[in-house]
């Protein structure tokens, strides 16, 4: 697997980085097996000192590390920095309170004095994607850093630059040289570090294509795995909006991060009453968006990751219209530099087309038209996927109520769904994958929570 930084805006290739040996990988994973073995009877607070080392040193190379993503995978420069900082957060919210997540719980019981441990399983590995190239990493290596499981991470192949300044950033910090180790390798390579024995845990962030096939590595060794894969996620309107800040709110929600977001806003189910009104507004707004450098300040719309990306993003709009799906606006690349994909809005999508249940990994969204409240429920979960969601409302008692019947792991009124927030859980049911990382529990994942009884 070829490891190369292409910069989608101008398409110039800057930098091709050299696979690993299975020699090297045998390296690292005894580096990270015998980091393990030191790790295991320390306590929690003892790496607490070194991960806020590393949430000030993102802070303090912010600028850097931005401009790394930017040319990697063509985020705005703005974005980029948003990113670096959710990271450090991160960092520091564990720090804080990892010691307090992994104390030990008493439990009540007639059996005697009982409680359950937290302790550290060993190394997890983890293969991670390149639309939040440091957020991403920053998930399973501030929980697992904390736990004491070393970490050894397999980046997207498109964003080595971004691997490597992480993994600088956590020498830098004084921690374990082992702690956390990118690896540049094949499939082949992590189908053989799933099944050796110091590998206790496998973590996949990524497609359904990706999670399937990592999730059965996993499962053939028996080793607990979590999947955070596709969404097709909704943005359901009701009818006493405001419309015209409900459509900033919903093109927003689309189109950020050039709408290579597992939890953007890919469906709007628009309530009957205000359906017309919605879409004239919403197209407004979509108009706004303005592909450009991405590191000038006024440009709104970033390129897509890829010359590919981009290539399939417009394949799969033209077998939608195929299909008998209306363009009601854009479509379609643009005449310009980089790999950019016009925003737009696609209407009468039948269940009988394939781009009814599709995924769109760019600023493609559709648009869908709801009777009522319950026919909104039903649009919003006749999905394969149940990652996040979110609905627009003044009526919150109203929204929350809906909120409950949605068949998601996630749903925000009156918000985009959130990932600004380390607190908050984050994770999906049916094909957008299980388990949950960030919040309180996130942390335990790749714990043994044992229990230790002592009878009376």
């Amino acid at each position: 697997m070829a490891y190369i930084t292409t910069y989608p805006y101008t398409n110039e290739v800057l930098k091709e980085y050299k696979s690993m040996s299975d020699e090297d990988v045998e390296a690292a994973l005894d580096k990270a097996g015998k980091l393990y073995q030191s790790w295991k009877n320390k306590p929690v607070d003892s790496r607490k000192y070194y991960l806020e080392n590393v949430a000030d040193l993102m802070l303090n190379n912010c600028d850097s590390l931005a401009k790394t993503i930017v040319k990697d995978m063509g985020k705005l420069y703005t974005e980029a920095v948003a990113e670096v900082k959710l990271s450090a957060s991160i960092a520091k919210y564990y720090a804080e309170n990892g010691e307090k997540f992994l104390a030990p719980k008493p439990l009540l019981t007639s059996a005697g004095n009982s409680w359950v441990e937290n302790n550290p399983v060993g190394i997890v590995m983890c293969v991670e994607p390149w639309n939040f190239p440091y957020y991403q990493l920053m998930r399973v290596f501030a929980t697992n850093f904390m736990a004491g499981n070393p970490v050894m991470v397999k980046h997207a192949s498109n964003c080595p630059g971004c691997a490597l300044a992480f993994e600088k950033i956590i020498k830098e910090s004084g921690a374990p040289e082992a702690a956390y180790q990118n690896l540049f390798v094949s499939h082949e390579q992590i189908a053989n570090i799933i099944a050796d024995k110091r590998v206790q845990g496998v973590a996949l962030t990524g497609s359904e294509k990706a999670g399937t096939h990592i999730a059965a590595e996993a499962g053939k060794n028996l080793k607990k795995s979590t999947m955070e894969l596709g969404g097709n996620d909704v943005m359901v309107i009701l009818d006493d909006v405001d419309i015209k800040k409900a459509a900033k709110l919903a093109a927003y929600a689309r189109l950020w991060n050039a709408g290579q977001v597992c939890v953007s806003s890919k469906r709007y189910i628009v309530e009957q009453r205000i359906a017309d009104k919605f879409m004239t507004a919403l197209k407004a707004e979509f108009a706004k968006y303005q592909p450009g450098d991405p590191m000038d300040e006024n440009t709104t719309l970033a390129p897509l990751s890829s010359k590919g990306a981009q290539t399939n993003l417009d394949q799969q709009v033209k077998n939608a219209v195929k299909n008998g799906a209306k363009i009601e606006y854009g479509g379609g690349i643009p005449d310009m530099q980089g790999d950019f994909y016009n925003p737009t809005i696609l209407s009468n999508i039948s269940k009988d087309n394939p781009a009814y249940y599709e995924e769109f990994f760019g600023p493609v969204a559709q648009f869908y038209v709801a009777k009522d409240d319950a026919d909104a429920i039903r649009i919003a979960n006749d999905s394969n996927y149940g990652l996040g969601g979110s609905i627009v409302a003044k009526d919150h008692e109203r929204a929350s109520k809906m909120a409950s019947k949605i068949d998601t792991g996630m749903v925000f009124v009156n918000g985009i769904t959130q990932v600004a927030y380390p607190e908050l859980p984050f994770g999906g049911i049916k094909r957008s994958g299980y388990g949950r990382e960030l919040g309180p529990d996130g942390i335990k994942s790749f714990v043994n929570q044992k229990l230790i009884s002592i009878t009376k």
